[in-house]
């Protein structure tokens, strides 16, 4: 039987040496102590951030890089697991079995005796089904959204269960009427009421911007997401041209940037 040394140092084995890596890191004597001072709390946010991370990846097409921030997210799947092992909640194999379990259950029409003839959204449909008969009878329809999800997501999210049960207005036009009432409310509680109160009616209008979004078949998230990546490339633009003029946007006017905005924007069509 190979010691720990002799597993981490074999680049064959795969995930056992993983595994092994992240015991070892971990370990109260021997281990980094910056490992050894983590919880699940403290490692949560670098879950998130590198599940982001794959997605930038794949959205700009940096092929050479998907495996390793692939790695970096399965990473934190492993240590999540290693402390849960250290204190006999469960360990990786566990992980395993459950996400191997559920994949079956949730595939009849191709581990099962189920049709594969089904169109894409009814395999929605039918997944959607199966994880609420998994969850039991849920005191609410809501039951389930994760809290800590992008907020535009669980918006989207939590108008699409109070859709299937009917709660959804029925055309476009009855939502974009609803953008115009709660623009304006906020547009008077700008001028008439508090902080807190301005902040709620800005939300109740993103609220509804996003569940324009989910008429249009837009995914929120993925718009702003364009959104921020067209504003960035357009404002370097900016940069660039005033740099070429021994200049910066500090030294530069509104006006003489909204020019090169202009024409940042022109260049691109």
């Amino acid at each position: 039987m190979r010691n720990s040394d002799q597993i981490i140092q074999d680049r064959s084995i795969g995930i056992e040496r993983l595994l092994e890596i992240m015991r070892r890191l971990r370990d109260k004597e021997t281990g980094c102590p910056w490992d050894i001072e983590q919880d699940f709390a403290t490692i949560a946010p670098y879950t998130v951030e590198e599940a982001y991370e794959v997605a930038d990846a794949i959205h700009r097409e940096a092929w050479s890089e998907l495996p390793g921030e692939l790695g970096d997210l399965l990473l934190n799947t492993i240590y999540h697991a290693q402390m849960a092992e250290e204190v006999g909640m469960f360990d990786f194999d566990a992980v395993v079995q459950v996400i191997s379990d559920k994949m079956i259950a949730r595939h009849p029409h191709v581990f099962g005796d189920e049709s594969r003839e089904k169109s894409s959204e009814q395999q929605i449909e039918d997944w959607e089904a199966i994880k609420a008969s998994e969850r039991g009878e849920p005191a609410s329809v809501l039951d389930g959204v994760a809290v800590n999800l992008p907020a535009l997501t669980r918006a989207v999210k939590l108008q699409n269960r109070a859709a299937r049960v009917g709660f959804d207005w029925p055309e476009t036009e009855h939502v974009l009427e609803k953008i115009k009432e709660e623009s304006a409310e906020l547009v008077e509680a700008r001028d008439t009421l508090s902080q807190l109160e301005v902040e709620e009616e800005f939300g109740d209008l993103m609220f509804v911007m996003a569940n324009l979004g989910r008429h249009l078949g837009v995914s929120p998230e993925e718009a702003l997401r364009k959104a921020n990546a067209k504003f960035t490339r357009r404002f370097n633009m900016i940069e660039d041209e005033l740099r070429s003029m021994g200049k910066s946007p500090q030294r530069s006017s509104l006006k003489e940037m909204d020019a090169l905005w202009d024409a940042a924007k022109s260049d691109e069509k």
